[in-house]
């Protein structure tokens, strides 16, 4: 279907989207987009609405929100088990591809798309390619522009979820956790807020992990790790500097324990990306990983943090085309 389907969060943004929705999809509109919009009422509403457009055969999809919008949209097309049905056509376009992150003029027929207009607090995906935000998206969907990028699937103890932005556990999730139950409608200023009552209850995590062909379970005390398919998080947070979503990797960070005033003082290096000169910082670029979880814990996964045992993590190449 060439229509597109928008699932707008009026919440997000602190109410911002609820404004500037209307105006946004009006100009895509008269630029010669039939797109058809719906509004979420409660957290988790994309997913279903997001399922049911993509069963009554919807291909084109707009986030209009922040990212917690864009992953609830992309789990209602993927999880389920659509993706199964759809891993060998996926498949074939990553082995096709003769560039990463090649540009397109339209996306290859039957495959899913996705548009975003950033209307939310965090919005951190986009920022991989990206100052411009909004602007920047619609200008994309009205010249029919999309690249493929990657998705990562984590499998936990009660089902999968899909990502297209970061998983993280350890202190960047336990911020997030916090940030989330009391700070959140403070934007940027309620994240820090949340480092810092966070570094007043800093103690080193262990967090058993191996990848790929790995035989050993890594059980070194840390900060935090973070799985990563794009370089942003936070909103501005620099992160993952090496990441790529459109390389079939994940990108995987490993920070070692520091102590309060050394993790505040390394606290202005993440929006830079400084923070992984530092000799306690380590990464890899790997296909699978594996968790050793006996408990659940807070994990971040594009800014949404869960209570998760997790199992396993693995990269799915070129699994949508994104309007940027």
């Amino acid at each position: 279907m060439e229509r597109f389907f928008a699932i707008v969060n009026p919440a997000a943004g602190a109410g911002r989207s609820a404004k500037l929705a209307g105006p946004a999809l009006e100009r895509l509109r008269k630029g010669g987009l039939e797109v058809d919009d719906v509004s979420t009422g409660a957290p988790g509403d994309a997913v279903q609405l997001a399922r049911e457009a993509y069963a009554r055969g919807y291909r084109r999809f707009l986030a209009v929100g922040g990212d917690g919008t864009g992953h609830e949209i992309l789990n209602g097309i993927f999880g389920g088990g659509m993706i199964a049905g759809r891993a060998a056509a996926q498949r074939a376009t990553a082995e096709r591809r003769t560039a990463v992150g090649k540009t397109t003029e339209h996306p290859a027929a039957g495959r899913v798309a996705m548009g975003f207009l950033p209307l939310g607090t965090g919005n951190s995906f986009l920022r991989d390619y990206t100052r411009e935000g909004a602007a920047a998206s619609l200008q994309a969907l009205l010249e029919r522009r999309t690249r493929s990028i990657d998705l990562m699937r984590l499998t936990h103890s009660t089902g999968e979820m899909y990502s297209f932005n970061l998983v993280s556990v350890g202190f960047t999730a336990n911020v997030g956790a916090l940030t989330n139950r009391h700070f959140k409608p403070f934007g940027h200023l309620g994240y820090l807020l949340g480092v810092f009552v966070r570094l007043a209850q800093l103690r080193p995590l262990t967090f058993a992990v191996r990848c790929d062909d790995d035989r050993e379970w890594d059980t070194r005390p840390c900060l935090f790790l973070t799985f990563n398919n794009s370089a942003y998080t936070g909103g501005t947070m620099w992160i993952a500097p090496s990441a790529d979503a459109s390389d079939g990797l994940i990108e995987y960070v490993h920070w070692g324990p520091i102590g309060r005033l050394a993790a505040l003082r390394m606290l202005p290096t993440i929006y830079d990306g400084r923070h992984m000169q530092h000799p306690q910082a380590s990464r890899r670029a790997v296909r699978h990983v594996e968790f050793n979880m006996p408990d659940a814990v807070d994990v971040m996964v594009d800014g949404e943090v869960l209570a998760l045992q997790c199992r396993t993590l693995d990269i799915v190449p070129a699994a949508v085309d994104v309007y940027i």
